[in-house]
Order: structure tokens, then sequence, then C-alpha cells
């Protein structure tokens, strides 16, 4: 499974990003998308996923700010962030898990400063 994620960037605080996540390749039907994200100096944590029955689960740090969507296709998963903090600043990992195996696209630089 390939991974091409898009849609980072310089945002000011308060506003918002789109992220894109574009998954090719022999997808299991049973599998989840989602975020994780690595900011300077900190381990990579979870942002946000979501599962091909669209079960969703969020960190408790981007509840009611971020929301995890997925194509029609289910190939494809978004991540809409709004009300962007400073501290959301960080390079953003979309990945591809299975139960067999877990796949990471490049990271996308998210900056939310003025």
């Amino acid at each position: 499974v390939q991974l091409q994620a898009s849609g980072g960037g310089l945002v000011q605080p308060g506003g918002s990003l789109r992220l894109s996540c574009a998954a090719s390749g022999s997808m299991l039907s049973a599998n989840a998308m989602g975020w994780y994200r690595q900011a300077p100096a900190k381990q990579r944590e979870l942002v946000a996923t979501v599962t091909t029955g669209d079960r969703t689960n969020y960190a408790d740090s981007v509840k009611d700010r971020f929301t995890i969507s997925r194509g029609n296709a289910k190939n494809t998963v978004y991540l809409q962030m709004n009300s962007l903090k400073p501290e959301d600043t960080a390079v953003y990992f979309c990945y591809y898990s299975d139960y067999l195996y877990t796949y990471w696209g490049q990271g996308t630089l998210v900056t939310v400063s003025s």
C-alpha cells in the first residue's frame, strides 16, 4: 500500500486546514486509516483514526476541533482541522493499517503561527 499525503502549510491561530491522504495498492476490506503527528523534540502521537466501518477515535487534545473522514471509495482519508492552535504545529503522518501490516505516508508539515 502506498500513501500520498497533502494539505499541510502555514496557518494563523484559529484558522483551518484540511489534510488528505490517498491510498493505493492492495488494501484489505477491513482496515483503519488515520493520522499521527510529531512535534519537534516530542514523540509521535495519534491524532485521529477511522475504520472502514466509519468508527472514529480522536486524541483528547483535538476532540471537537478536528474531524476525520473517508472518501466514498474508502481509499482516501481526510482530516479537517479547525480552531488550530500553535501546539498543533507538527509533521502529520497518515497511515493505513490492517491485521497484517501498517504503512506510513510521507509527512506533511503543519505550522500554526501568527
